[in-house]
């Protein structure tokens, strides 16, 4: 039974705490695909995200195919984006993508200055990055491409902005995964206001 379908599940076998410490950004893929169950399931916890006002903007494009991740690959990770064409050795890129046609998008930016649309496909892509560290597959965001040219060759609609990307596959073989240092509590939490 799948633990993401059925909430109540006690099949879960990997804490959140867990998944957060083991997920790491691979650069380095096996040719092994991911079956669509396994990807289904990691879209099933993107879809499960939180957002403002409850406006889902989210829309994912994947793309398995050889033939359509290489096109799109050549056309987005070239010149200055070049150091993004590893993603063309993952099994999968899935794009995501923002409706900008909620209201909840248009009012917060106009009255906060911050656009949710980018906090909610945010939290929708670590979600499916989280699920995917659960299952072994390895991911890395990627926010270093054409995104122009990304709208373009993915004939978008003017409504749908790209906003990143995450490949997805298997790790190598030879992986092994890198020690990150990040900052002490005590140097990035304030209590009751900024000290």
């Amino acid at each position: 039974m799948n633990p993401i379908l059925n909430q109540k599940s006690k099949e879960i076998n990997m804490t959140v705490l867990k998944a957060i410490r083991t997920r790491d950004s691979i650069r380095r893929y096996s040719d092994r695909p991911v079956d669509k169950d396994t990807l289904l399931t990691c879209l099933e916890a993107a879809r499960l995200a939180p957002s403002a006002e409850n406006s889902q903007p989210w829309r994912f494009i994947v793309l398995n195919e050889s033939e359509k991740k290489e096109q799109f690959g050549k056309s987005v990770f070239t010149g200055v984006y070049r150091v993004s064409q590893f993603a063309l050795k993952a099994p999968m890129i899935l794009v995501l993508c923002a409706n900008l046609d909620f209201m909840a998008n248009r009012m917060g930016k106009l009255f906060t200055g911050i656009p949710f649309y980018l906090l909610d496909v945010g939290m929708a892509g670590e979600h499916f990055a989280l699920q995917a560290a659960e299952m072994g597959l390895g991911t890395c965001w990627i926010g270093w491409f054409d995104v122009k040219k990304a709208h373009k060759i993915l004939n978008l609609p003017k409504r749908i902005r790209v906003c990143a990307l995450i490949a997805v596959g298997y790790p190598a073989s030879d992986y092994t995964q890198k020690s990150h240092k990040r900052k002490n509590m005590q140097d990035i939490v304030h209590w009751n206001g900024w000290e």
